[in-house]
């Protein structure tokens, strides 16, 4: 039997706008028309920002719970796993980052597991006391966190939180490549990421994307070291040098044949939540 991949497509993003690529999903209608599209092309997981009326990103809970009901109310058949951002805005307050958790219960949510300096022009903070607030709520909630690493650290925070009680094993990985303040992404780098969690988180499931000119070798690397992908415009607007990516519905079509290329299958929203181990 093919082993199953599971392609998460990353709609939005709390940067890229119109102006960027005309493409870019920024209403809640949007959104729901564009998650439905990149499940119909093979995405088991969508993962979502919000955004204000003005296009920037924003932790709005009524924005999270309009979009959602979109998508189940315009699309019943879509089973699509929704992962809800908590770090839409780095300006927005802790509570006002777990409001939506609280309210929705989403299957899963991120959990970027530190602090770090954000494209040069400001701190994106996870305190401790976050952290450890936002573990307990997903314990209460039901929702598994999707650990965002951006550099080898992040991975060490998660098993101090392990043993702490507030991260549940076995764990869930994004490891983010190639973001601005983070571990550049390459294929040397995805290597020693993936050994540092294999060694101090051992028995986790991941996935991993590249961000810019590192999106396609870190796809390629991640699909050969068994691990899953991470695709959409929260990462790139540009399908390839020069060229405009026309939907996240064609990041997610492009994933699935090199997955099927390799001899692997796209996994199914009900074959991702077998792998992921999600209760709902």
């Amino acid at each position: 039997m093919a082993k199953k991949t599971i392609i998460t497509a990353a709609v939005t993003g709390a940067w890229p706008k119109k102006e960027n690529n005309p493409n870019v999903p920024m209403t809640p209608e949007e959104i729901a028309d564009d998650v439905y599209d990149c499940w119909k092309a093979g995405a088991a997981v969508a993962h979502l920002h919000m955004r204000d009326d003005e296009g920037n990103g924003t932790m709005d809970a009524k924005k999270f719970r309009k979009t959602v009901e979109l998508i189940h109310s315009r699309y019943p058949d879509c089973d699509i796993i929704l992962n809800l951002t908590t770090s839409g805005d780095i300006y927005a307050t802790d509570e006002t980052r777990l409001l939506h958790v609280k309210d929705l219960k989403p299957e899963m949510a991120s959990y970027d597991c530190g602090s770090m300096n954000w494209l040069n022009m400001g701190l994106f903070l996870n305190s401790p006391k976050f952290l450890e607030e936002c573990g307990k709520l997903f314990q209460e909630t039901g929702t598994k966190p999707e650990i965002e690493a951006f550099d080898p650290g992040m991975i060490a925070n998660a098993a101090y939180y392990v043993k702490k009680g507030v991260l549940k094993t076995p764990l869930h990985f994004q490891l983010c490549m190639g973001c601005a303040n983070g571990i550049p992404g390459s294929l040397k780098n995805l290597l020693f990421m993936k050994e540092q969690m294999d060694a101090l988180c051992p028995g986790s499931t991941w996935s991993a994307f590249g961000v810019g000119h590192s999106a396609m070798e870190v796809m390629y690397a991640t699909i050969a070291l068994g691990g899953n992908v991470r695709v959409g415009m929260e990462d790139n607007v540009m399908y390839s040098k020069g060229k405009l990516a026309e939907s996240n519905a064609q990041f997610v079509a492009r994933a699935k044949r090199v997955i099927e290329e390799f001899g692997n299958e796209a996994a199914t929203p009900a074959e991702a939540r077998e792998i992921l181990g999600l209760n709902k």
